[in-house]
């Protein structure tokens, strides 16, 4: 497994992260979150080996992983790792991208693989087109299955689907945490992305200030938020008296009840509204089937 032990990082005398201990089992899917600027895409590099720790150890099962004072070309072989900034060949195909690192001896082994990733990335119609010409979700997904075309054992992924289209994130996101389960394939992404991470993840940290504020299984941490930090990542909340964190989803609209609230504002969102109103001078946030006046009042039931 890997195993990160009282990490600590720091540019210049600003502390990045600060006593960072967790471990990670083989095949997992490990998430990390946090806010802008908390040490999300740092210790996705520290665990590659970008930088020098100030102090702590990082091992991936017996092997440490060491900084650029002591490797000329930093990260282990058994790990890839793609960054926000995807480094790909632009005047080269898809399918040549894909296929850069694997072996020419084997050539019908690697068309096969070739192939295989372009199915996990949807990108089976682009194979032949040169990367400069695609956008930057395409180049993302490109990065993403070059980076596993030699199957590593360990998959470090930041903000994976930031470039990519809605449409096609569900469909991606099954796909290839499907693929790195059946290859035991282990993957730590950095995201701010609940949908990256509810129907995925294994186990999860959030970091802020520098330091892990929670860990938990994703299920864990959104039915018990501890703070207002972790509910924000899930869903939208409230915070009421006798009640603490709850969410505009476990608010129902009854007949009868001691919370009373008056319709401020109706969001409509597909399949429901998302209605803001005032409960005793604070807003509050609930989810109905249908639009409500605005200034009516309504009475509303907390459903754990």
């Amino acid at each position: 497994m890997l195993q990160v032990n009282n990490l600590t990082f720091q540019y210049k005398k600003q502390p990045i992260l600060k006593d960072i201990s967790f471990s990670v089992k083989t095949g997992e899917h490990f998430s990390v979150i946090g806010e802008s600027g908390s040490g999300k895409s740092t210790l996705l590099k520290l665990i590659y080996g970008t930088f020098d720790l100030n102090e702590g150890h990082i091992f991936w099962k017996e092997n440490e992983i060491l900084g650029p004072k002591y490797n000329l070309i930093i990260g282990p072989k058994y790990m890839k790792y793609v960054a926000q900034e995807f480094d790909l060949m632009p005047f080269i195909t898809v399918a040549e991208n894909i296929g850069a690192f694997l072996s020419n001896f084997y050539p019908e082994e690697k068309q096969t693989r070739i192939q295989e990733l372009l199915d996990v990335i949807e990108l089976t119609s682009y194979a032949n087109i040169k990367v400069k010409e695609l956008s930057g979700g395409q180049k993302q997904r490109v990065a993403i299955a070059r980076a596993i075309a030699k199957q590593p054992e360990v998959l470090l992924l930041d903000e994976p689907f930031s470039h990519i289209d809605n449409f096609k994130k569900q469909s991606l996101r099954r796909n290839l945490f499907k693929y790195l389960k059946e290859k035991n394939i282990t993957c730590i992404v950095a995201t701010h992305d609940k949908d990256d991470v509810l129907s995925f993840s294994d186990h999860m940290i959030v970091l802020h200030e520098a330091k892990i504020m929670a860990t938990g299984k994703p299920q864990e941490l959104y039915k018990n938020p501890e703070n207002k930090l972790i509910a924000s990542f899930f869903d939208e909340f409230n915070e009421i008296e006798n009640h603490g964190i709850v969410y505009a989803n476990q608010l129902k609209v009854v007949e009868n009840s001691n919370l009373k609230a008056t319709v401020k504002q109706s969001f409509y969102k597909g399949s429901y509204y998302l209605i803001e109103a005032d409960l005793d001078g604070k807003k509050v946030l609930f989810e109905h089937d249908a639009e409500l006046q605005t200034g009516i009042n309504t009475y509303l039931s907390y459903l754990k």
